[in-house]
């Protein structure tokens, strides 16, 4: 399957509906956060050091992020298992789900080929949606760099 065709998410798009497990084991839902504007950010592995970089930063910032009213959802291919071990062992504070399937990832357009040390691979493609209360689209980023990125998200939505 050629995904390297995905397409990406505009602002004023509706985002696409998903439910996924979180570390847990517990379903977490996309439509569980109408009513509020939602950062859904893929990284690509937990605990590897851009992740962990990026989830850390998502947690550091956490309470700024929420007192203007952004919650956080971190969505990766790893198993929940996996997840549970990263959040355990960074204490972060936010959901992570499990696309281990990478269906969200795709609807997301946040799945396709990417460089990695010199090759062109397919893959999760690190990327930030921000969906607004009624479940559309306002901000969609891809590729983008773990170092930075919530300090520049946070200035883009004037956090």
């Amino acid at each position: 399957m050629n995904t390297s065709h995905t397409v990406k998410l505009q602002p004023g798009a509706q985002a696409p509906a998903f439910s996924l497990q979180d570390a847990d084991g517990k379903p977490v839902s996309l439509s569980d956060y109408l009513g509020k504007n939602v950062i859904v950010y893929f990284y690509p592995q937990a605990a590897t050091p851009g992740c962990t970089t990026e989830a850390c930063d998502f947690r550091d910032n956490l309470g700024s992020l929420k007192g203007s009213g952004y919650e956080v959802l971190g969505i990766s291919p790893d198993a929940p298992d996996a997840l549970a071990d990263f959040t355990g062992d960074f204490g972060l504070s936010f959901p992570l789900l499990s696309d281990e399937d990478h269906a969200v990832a795709l609807a997301y357009g946040a799945w396709g080929e990417k460089l990695v040390n010199g090759e062109i691979t397919e893959g999760l493609v690190r990327s930030t949606v921000v969906v607004d209360p009624e479940g559309r689209v306002t901000l969609a980023q891809y590729q983008v760099k773990a170092q930075g990125h919530v300090a520049a998200l946070k200035q883009e939505l004037g956090v």
